[in-house]
């Protein structure tokens, strides 16, 4: 979940498209953008950007809220695959 305005969501674009390379076997990843997508927003309680959220099985299961580093990132993918 991000926005075009938000500076943090701006820095962690370019790691969740790295993620996205180097876990493509493993996850899919898409970006939601919460201007255009207000109900989904909504919908996912989402008060805070950027927000990354997991699922697994189709299921909200785990979520990432701010800027952290690629490998807290990597390490959450792993425990979910």
């Amino acid at each position: 979940m991000w926005a075009a305005w938000c500076a943090p969501c701006r820095y962690l674009s370019p790691v969740v498209d790295e993620l996205s390379k180097e876990y493509a076997n493993v996850a899919n990843f898409g970006k939601v953008n919460v201007d255009e997508n207000p109900v989904t927003s909504r919908n996912y309680r989402i008060e805070s950007i950027p927000t990354i959220l997991f699922f697994k099985n189709g299921k909200a299961v785990d979520m990432s809220i701010g800027v952290v580093p690629k490998e807290v990132l990597a390490q959450k993918i792993k425990s979910l695959a």
